[in-house]
């Protein structure tokens, strides 16, 4: 009996989840970074849940169209060179994330001001949907003060 409790606790745990259920989370943010850094404004809300979260520091936004105008179209042509360092990631066939710091080049608002830099620590978290796509269900960025870039 011991022996038959055994191969069904390892028959379950090798198949619930085997790798090829999970998606590649590194891939869904490069695609995503590299879209932002590109400025491609309308593949990044592509990327967009319907019921997407964004907070950072006491913000947050929430819903696709209120996450793509105030978080994406508002800080887009305000940042450049966005960058992460990933700490912490996991995947399985529903859920992804990353988690880890993050560097950014702050565009200045007027010309003859400075480049900034902004710096602080991100999540990301992924979702698969019905119809077996991965959607950008929750960022929370939080923010170090802007420095002057040197």
């Amino acid at each position: 009996m011991k022996a038959l409790i055994f191969v069904l606790f390892i028959t379950l745990t090798t198949t619930a989840c085997s790798p090829g259920d999970a998606v590649n989370v590194q891939d869904l943010n490069q695609q995503f970074i590299g879209a932002w850094n590109n400025k491609d404004t309308e593949k990044i809300i592509s990327f967009l849940a319907e019921d997407v979260h964004f907070l950072q520091g006491s913000t947050h936004f929430k819903g696709k169209s209120e996450v793509a105008q105030k978080w994406v179209r508002e800080t887009l042509p305000t940042l450049t060179d966005l960058k992460t360092n990933v700490v912490s990631s996991s995947a399985d066939s529903k859920t992804a994330y990353e988690a880890g710091t993050y560097s950014v080049d702050v565009l200045p608002d007027s010309p003859g001001q400075p480049h900034g830099i902004g710096e602080g620590n991100f999540i990301l978290l992924w979702k698969k949907g019905t119809d077996d796509t991965w959607k950008l269900t929750y960022a929370q960025l939080e923010g170090l003060p802007v420095q002057v870039k040197q």
